[in-house]
């Protein structure tokens, strides 16, 4: 049965929620249902997804909604999020009268719940109230004194919140299986809410290669030999990525062999202070930083790279680390969240593992997995193939858009439509 469906997300930045969001979309409009896709301002150097969902038509001309909501911030602000529930997403939620409301990142996760929530009653119809965790909102507690009590006092606050926003919500949808012990842990919701849908991509676009895109012609393009070890990071420039770790970790690798090249794609708000650490570094001819690179030319970046190294300090499951399998090119990554669901450790697997695991923020554990990757060619491309195989399986986009499917029509019952 063809429904109406309303998501909500913060921001419709170049972002693994965002572009599970979007898929999300488009898959549901092939269906045959009405979707819309409602999201608060797009800006900084983090590029923008709203093109793409702008654009696109089903064959038969259907499109998506695309709603900007001016007070939907990604910060907590007392005055925006009062306009935000009291007037944008009021108005936007009596205009679409939605089916099943699904929200996405914290603040919109928040505020689009209790709207869907209260909305039932003004309508006088059910809404099916469905949530995903795509990371946790919490931050790791770190730093000096100030900076630590700052941490601790906002995560309570969202501790709180997402507490209060779970009552309103039928339910949970989690992209790994760490959010959901993660959220549960906190008292957050009860188990029965949650479900875990794995993160759809465009799986065939990294499994093949297009014409001028595959591994010669992208390290030719990008000036890298036959010669040079390309160690790659896809993601934004920003707090918690760990591009400060490579950096710290690799150094004296990388000054000792000028065979070693980082390959930076992605761009944000700390690329100004990275590049110039580069350049203090001395290594400023050992890093290529590309910028944004368009989502379609994503995978065709990762196969220019011997190595994908990932040393995120938070993430639900991050998208980057099954695109590079996808694309047959090895990983090493820290193992936050739902990594360690997609990355077993080569070196200690049993059944020889599908990458290599170092503990978050540790920069000397890093450095060790990537030279035990670098002088262990064979079990690194076998590690690649067997992530390769499970990674196909698992994150194609129509799996993801009939999981919901499944996931919609149960939540609605619960409402009692």
């Amino acid at each position: 049965m063809a429904r109406t469906i309303l998501h909500i997300s913060t921001r419709l930045i170049l972002g693994g929620s965002q572009e599970n969001t979007v898929l999300s979309c488009e898959g549901q409009a092939e269906l045959g249902h009405e979707v819309h896709l409602a999201f608060g301002p797009i800006f900084g150097p983090e590029g923008s997804l709203l093109e793409r969902a702008e654009s696109f038509r089903t064959g038969d001309g259907r499109s998506i909604g695309c709603h900007e909501l001016p007070n939907l911030v990604r910060e907590i602000h007392p005055v925006k999020d009062h306009f935000c529930f009291h007037r944008d997403l009021k108005r936007l939620i009596d205009e679409v009268r939605p089916d099943i409301v699904h929200t996405h990142s914290s603040k919109a996760g928040i505020l689009g719940r209790w709207a869907a929530w209260v909305a039932m009653k003004r309508l006088g119809k059910p809404i099916g109230v469905v949530h995903t965790i795509h990371g946790p909102p919490f931050m790791p507690v770190e730093g000096g004194v100030v900076s630590r009590t700052k941490t601790r006092v906002k995560n309570g606050v969202y501790t709180v919140a997402e507490r209060f926003a779970a009552k309103r919500c039928h339910t949970i949808v989690s992209v790994a299986d760490a959010m959901t012990d993660q959220f549960l842990a906190r008292g957050i919701g009860k188990d029965e809410q949650y479900v875990t849908v794995r993160s759809g991509m465009e799986t065939e676009r990294f499994l093949n290669a297009a014409p001028g895109e595959d591994r010669d012609s992208m390290r030719a393009a990008l000036g890298f030999g036959d010669e040079d070890f390309v160690i790659g990071t896809v993601a934004r420039l920003a707090q918690h990525k760990g591009h400060d770790d490579i950096l710290d970790g690799l150094e004296a690798d990388l000054k000792n062999d000028p065979r070693l090249k980082l390959l930076w794609v992605g761009d944000g708000w700390w690329t100004d202070r990275l590049m110039e650490r580069v350049r203090a570094m001395g290594l400023e001819k050992q890093v290529l930083h590309t910028g944004l690179v368009v989502q379609h030319r994503v995978g065709a970046m990762m196969r220019a790279m011997d190595l994908l190294v990932h040393p995120s300090y938070r993430e639900g499951l991050p998208r980057t680390v099954p695109q590079a399998l996808l694309c047959g090119v090895p990983v090493c990554a820290s193992d936050t969240d739902g990594t360690p669901e997609v990355i077993t450790d080569a070196r200690v697997d049993a059944d020889g593992g599908t990458g290599c695991l170092f503990p978050v923020g540790d920069t000397g554990a890093l450095g060790d997995a990537v030279r035990w990757m670098i002088e262990h060619g064979d079990e690194r491309r076998a590690s690649a193939e067997r992530g390769r195989a499970r990674c196909a399986a698992w994150f194609a986009t129509a799996a993801m858009v009939g999981a919901l499917e499944g996931v919609y029509e149960e939540a609605l019952a619960k409402a009692g439509g």
